[in-house]
């Protein structure tokens, strides 16, 4: 991909941008002062992420080993609760996730979803960036530092998670190039799930060749979207 002007640095000035919040299920969310955005819905953190990325992504997928990459780490919160179904549906993941700017440990010991497993999250966040690490016998991490535009997109995977900042906030990471390189990487069949429900992005995954669905959203939120790779098994 050709390179192109830097994405706004969310946090790279001042830490104390970066509030931590309660959202309405309890579970806590980040602000960022710099863009002025949620890492996540105020009407429920872990509901969001549960909502678009394990019930309207991942547990569509049926095989026994599953290749998930994830566009923003974030907070970490897609891949906790992606470890946690694996682990219950005792199937192997490996996942890649991507993410320019990581949180800092000051910042991830702060949030409270790591009730629900501390050890796996704190194995998720003390996985060592660009390495493959193995969490557990359910659970492998590629945790990249990179800006989604620079990424190779070679991986295969059977599940992605477009979990950026919202398009009106970082037009760059939501392009037709990127759409593009994940319908050619997604293998038969595979899926591809957001919370965001923009015309724009809808018309750039059907572009890429995508069949697409609008789906009902988290709480709070009226639309998602959903898009399948049509591709046929013979290309993978």
């Amino acid at each position: 991909m050709n390179p192109l002007p830097e994405i706004a640095d969310p946090f790279s000035r001042n830490e104390e941008e970066r509030a931590l919040l309660v959202t309405a299920d309890g579970s806590h969310t980040l602000f960022s002062a710099e863009l002025n955005e949620h890492y996540h819905s105020m009407n429920g953190a872990m509901q969001e992420s549960l909502h678009v990325y394990i019930h309207a992504g991942f547990n569509l997928c049926k095989k026994e080993a599953i290749r998930v990459l994830e566009l923003g780490f974030g907070t970490g919160l897609n891949a906790f609760l992606t470890a946690l179904e694996a682990e219950k549906r005792k199937i192997k993941v490996s996942y890649i996730a991507l993410e320019k700017y990581p949180l800092s440990p000051q910042i991830i010991e702060k949030l409270n979803y790591s009730h629900l497993n501390k050890n796996l999250f704190s194995a998720i966040h003390a996985a060592e960036w660009e390495k493959d690490c193995f969490i557990n016998p359910f659970f492998s991490l590629q945790k990249i530092k990179i800006d989604f535009r620079d990424y190779d997109y070679l991986c295969r995977p059977d599940v992605v998670y477009y979990d950026a900042f919202a398009p009106d906030k970082q037009p760059e990471v939501w392009s037709q190039e990127i759409f593009d390189a994940l319908y050619r990487t997604l293998s038969a069949g595979g899926i591809l799930t957001t919370y965001s429900a923009k015309g724009t992005v809808r018309r750039m995954m059907l572009q890429s060749g995508f069949r697409v669905e609008r789906l009902p959203g988290p709480p709070g939120k009226r639309e998602m979207l959903r898009a399948t790779s049509a591709r046929s098994n013979f290309l993978n």
